[in-house]
């Protein structure tokens, strides 16, 4: 038995040791420790000094076995597969503020536990990252709530003498919890993914629309039980129609969104491509579109692996954002290749914005190895870029199969010319022609 539990120990270090976390820097493990042991001590600290009463039983009974339901229903409804669901929050923030903050700092335990059991496995340490944060941010939603109110955390205060201070108090704890998981989360995230900043990493239209909904709703149901207890059977429906509804977007995202570089995939790309290109021709307006494509990206999988190869176009699908302006369409067409979509883009400006995103490209190293024992990777690219304003007549009735045709005829050229440069299609000044084709830099 002895050797056993030597033998099961040994193994268990073993796992410990290949965690992940140990490739991260330095600064950023003790970040890591840091939060999780604050945790620990809140939650000791926390600790009430008398029982609980019955009235505190039974909310808490409730609101945990709503949040429960939760995680089955997010479970069933296949979040399991990768996709974030997050609605937990409108039962937590009940518990943070109407009952005193150890307990949401011990659901937060059970409610970690049963995410990794029943949804999704992961790394340990992720899974206690997590539910540190969580419990520092709802303990500081309490703090700040009970601030306002001017209660004791025995207390949530009055709401039917002080409906507006309590309103005000409610959506101020709320904000605080948020302010609090973002800054810790995302001082995690921007850390452990060199080259991705604080605000690329936190902050996009997809889940401040998630948080704002969350929070909203999580204050309506606090204030709702506040009235009256009663009213969480009727606040149940609303939150699982709110988990279909936010799901359901993401699904309508993530179909439209290459899932690897985060850039529109082919299909959605050629569709709004073809919508720019109409509207163009309407219009009589300039328009371009690029291909770009990595010069010799097969030494970079067969020399570093294909998660190396995945960081590189990971870092060149960042580039691209950075480079293109707003309304330009940027999508993964495949492979190794981009196409980019530059509406009121003649020859020169399109020229001028590949040249930019080439010579970003050239010079930006990219780290392939999780622990930066090897030396960045360098790659570069060839760019075909074929203009409708100077190439194609809009009578002779242009579509975006000619221009991705001429974009690629010009790619072809970049590369037949040693790689590393933009070739532009321009034609003859008289419309309507399509001869005398020449793959050259426009001028202005």
């Amino acid at each position: 038995m002895r050797q056993f539990c030597r033998d099961r120990g040994r193994v268990c270090l073993a796992a410990v040791r290949r965690w992940p976390v140990w490739e991260l820097p330095r600064w950023l493990v003790v970040f890591l420790s840091a939060v999780v042991a604050a945790y620990v001590v809140a939650l000791g600290t926390a600790l009430p000094a008398v029982p609980p009463t019955l009235h505190v039983g039974l909310l808490l009974g409730v609101l945990a076995l709503c949040l429960t339901a939760t995680v089955e229903l997010t479970r069933r409804e296949g979040d399991s597969a990768g996709l974030s669901v997050n609605v937990f929050g409108v039962w937590l923030l009940p518990i943070a503020l109407l009952l005193p903050p150890f307990y949401v700092m011990a659901v937060l335990i059970f409610h970690y536990t049963l995410l990794q059991l029943r949804v999704r496995q992961f790394v340990l340490y992720r899974r206690a990252y997590n539910a540190a944060v969580m419990g520092l941010s709802y303990a500081g939603a309490s703090l700040t709530f009970h601030a306002v109110t001017g209660t004791g955390f025995s207390s949530a205060g009055s709401l039917v003498a002080h409906p507006v201070r309590w309103l005000i108090a409610v959506a101020l704890a709320a904000l605080t919890q948020w302010a609090v998981n973002t800054a810790l989360v995302g001082v995690a995230l921007a850390g452990s993914q060199p080259g991705v900043r604080f605000h690329e990493a936190v902050f996009t239209k997809e889940s401040a629309r998630t948080d704002a909904t969350e929070l909203c709703v999580a204050v309506l149901v606090t204030l709702s039980i506040g009235v009256a207890p009663l009213s969480i059977v009727f606040a149940f429906p609303f939150v699982t129609l709110l988990q279909r509804s936010v799901r359901h977007e993401q699904l309508v995202s993530a179909s439209r969104l290459d899932s690897k570089t985060g850039l529109l995939n082919a299909g959605t790309w050629e569709r709004e491509a073809a919508v720019e290109v109409a509207r163009a021709i309407r219009t009589r307006t300039p328009l371009a579109v690029a291909i770009i494509d990595l010069d010799r990206f097969k030494n970079v999988n067969d020399t570093y692996g294909h998660l190396a190869g995945d960081k590189t176009l990971q870092a060149i699908a960042r580039v691209l954002q950075e480079c293109v302006r707003e309304y330009d369409l940027v999508g993964r067409f495949g492979g190794e290749e981009f196409a980019l979509v530059l509406p009121q883009a003649g020859p020169v400006s399109a020229y001028s914005i590949a040249e930019r995103i080439r010579d970003y490209i050239a010079d930006l190293p990219i780290d392939v190895s999780p622990c930066q024992t090897t030396e960045p990777v360098h790659v570069t690219v060839s760019i075909g870029v074929a203009s409708l304003g100077s190439a194609w007549d809009t009578r002779a009735g242009g579509q975006l199969t000619d221009l991705m045709a001429a974009a690629d005829m010009a790619l072809y050229q970049a590369k037949r010319n040693g790689r590393d440069q933009v070739c532009v299609i321009t034609e003859n000044r008289t419309f309507g022609t399509q001869t005398q084709r020449a793959f050259v830099p426009p001028t202005a």
